[in-house]
This record gives structure tokens, sequence and C-alpha cells, in this order.
């Protein structure tokens, strides 16, 4: 349990060297609760400076646990929080407009996990220009932002791939296929986790081959037919990869509804209380676990610095850990599988 410890140490490190910074800024600490709205007394500088705080999706708990941070770094700041989503993560319009909505609001900073890579530099562009710090989170853009706090999604696919080819070995199984079964196509985050997830695999098993990828849209019920798809059609299929929470339940529910608990490893991305319960029966053997809580309570921070002309780290990556059955009970792997969440408004 070596390597979940010290990833966790390091974004408890990055995470205390961002508070101290701010602390500096705002010459003390300011008192407030998890509310969006922290209030301006005793906060200084960044005392009630206004941050909205824009998600994917609203009906993830992912990014739940990501508005959960932002709101607690609102209130122990003095920041005043807002919160909003699209209905899905596939609605790339709806997030321009809530970007363009916050821009008309004259808010100070804004801390987005954008839906696309490129199609929100224009309206991000348009609220740099208009003076608003603007801080992604989760997957980058190809425009300029102020900053970005994010998983080495590479990385973190390359741990999921090295993890992948021990479950095989452990079957005795050195040739073969495997399925990527991904949510949506192109987003930067997600490519980043398959390419990593490729390259693990093939530096610690170069016999098995990723032959095969699906992308559900985000649906759980589109994951799972998508899965059971391929369970029929290629029965040398050795494992599936999911690379995002979404996916990782409608594989479990797949593999489980196939009997094939026993016989096809699943690893897959992030937690959420389906997936957790996946992870207990064995329906997935492994999480690759991000830090959503950190994206959202250090975005609000680094855009509070920024807006008062401070300089926020350009790039901070927490890490990401391996969680199976061995480990997901120990105390700061729990933390990570159960943290608080929030919700939009």
């Amino acid at each position: 349990m070596a390597r979940a410890r010290t990833v966790f140490s390091l974004s408890l490190v990055a995470a205390i060297a961002l508070v101290a910074l701010v602390i500096g800024v705002v010459a003390g600490r300011a008192i407030g609760s998890s509310d969006s709205s922290g209030g301006g007394k005793g906060a200084g500088a960044v005392g009630g400076k206004k941050i909205d705080v824009i998600i994917k999706a609203s009906d993830s708990s992912f990014w739940q646990v990501m508005l959960a941070g932002a709101k607690q770094a609102g209130g122990d700041f003095g920041l005043t929080v807002g919160a909003f989503a699209p209905t899905s993560e596939t609605n790339i319009d709806e997030q321009v407009q809530l970007v363009e909505n916050s821009i008309s609001r004259g808010v100070k900073g804004i801390v987005i996990a954008p839906n696309s890579s490129s199609a929100l530099n224009s309206v991000i562009g348009r609220a740099r220009q208009a003076g608003i710090k603007v801080i992604t989170v989760d997957s980058r853009i190809t425009g300029p932002s102020d900053g970005f706090i994010g998983t080495d999604n590479v990385k973190a696919g390359a741990q999921g791939g090295q993890r992948m080819c021990q479950l095989l070995r452990a079957q005795q199984k050195t040739t073969g296929v495997i399925m990527i079964e991904s949510s949506v196509a192109g987003i930067q985050s997600l490519v980043e986790r398959d390419t990593g997830f490729k390259q693990g695999l093939a530096t610690y098993c170069p016999g098995i081959k990723v032959s095969l990828q699906r992308f559900n849209n985000n649906d759980i019920n589109t994951a799972a037919s998508q899965v059971n798809d391929a369970l029929t059609a290629n029965p040398n299929l050795l494992g599936v990869f999911a690379d995002n929470n979404t996916s990782g339940v409608g594989a479990a529910r797949a593999i489980k509804d196939n009997g094939a608990v026993d016989r096809i490893p699943v690893v897959a991305f992030d937690s959420d209380p389906q997936e957790n319960a996946a992870l207990a029966t064995g329906a997935i053997d492994a999480l690759v676990v991000q830090n959503p809580y950190f994206f959202g309570y250090q975005g609000v921070l680094g855009a509070a610095m920024a807006s008062v002309d401070r300089i926020p780290p350009r790039n901070i990556d927490p890490g990401a850990v391996v969680v199976d059955k061995k480990n997901m009970r120990e105390p700061d792997v729990k933390r990570l599988l159960e943290p608080p969440t929030a919700k939009v408004g």
C-alpha cells in the first residue's frame, strides 16, 4: 500500500503549499462553512470575491465531489462560490452558455471542467479578455488559461494497464485481446487515459492487445450493452478497461450478468458508490482513483489568487491511486472512495 500513501501524501503537500500561499494573500483565514457563500469579513484581498465553478455534468458523483471541495474552499476563505453544470457531459453548447452567464454576472474567477478541449476556447478567451481568471480542471483546453489542476491521465492510465497485466498474469494469460469501454469520443482526458493504458499494457504484457473500443456517451445502460455484446462476439476477450465511472458501472453490470466475474478482469477509472460496490463484490477488480475534491478546492483557491494578481501554480497533479479489495478499507484510501459531495445550486 506504499504507492497509495505516497500519492495521497503528495496531494496533501500540494494542498498545504497552495493554502499557505493563499493565507499569505488574505492575511488570515476567514471563518466559514462549506456553503457556497463564505462572506468576506476578515478575508483580506480575496474576501467576497465571486468564483463560479462549472462542472461537466450534474448527475455524476465525481463532479459532486469536486463541488464539495469548491464550496469548502469558499467557506474557508470567505469567497462566494457559485456552482453550475450542463445536463450531461455531451452538452457542450450548454456549458458554453454557462460561461457566458458567468461573464455577464461579472465574477472574478471561473473554475471549469471543460467538456471539450477546443469548443470552449472562444468563450474562455472572452472571459479572460473581460478580466476573469480561468482555471481549468480535469481536462485541458487547447487555448490559454490561468492554470490547470488535474491528473496526469497518461501516467494514471499506465497504472491501469500495469494492473490489468498483473491480473491476467495471475490467470496465466499472456496473449489475447482487451476491450476499452469509453465514455465520450474526443475528450482529451479520456484519450490520454486510453493511451496510457495501452502503453502500460504493452510495457508489461506485450502479447496482449487492445482490439476494440466502444463509446457509450456517458450512459450506463449503453456501456453494459456494449460490453455484453463484446463478450458474446469475442470468446477470446481477456479483460475490460473502463475509462470513467459510468463506463465502469456498465462494464461491471455486464460482467456480472454474464457470470464472468472470476474470468474477465475489469479495471476502471474513478470512484462512486456503484463502482465501490462492484469492487467489493469482485465485478470490478481495480479502480484508478483520482481526487476530485482536490480539483474543486484547489481550483477555487487558484482562481482567487489569480484574481488579486498573485500567481497560482501553473499545473498541479494530485496523482491517482490504484485501489482493490486489499486496500479499499485502509483509512487514506477510504477517504478517497467516500468523500463528501455537494450539488449544483
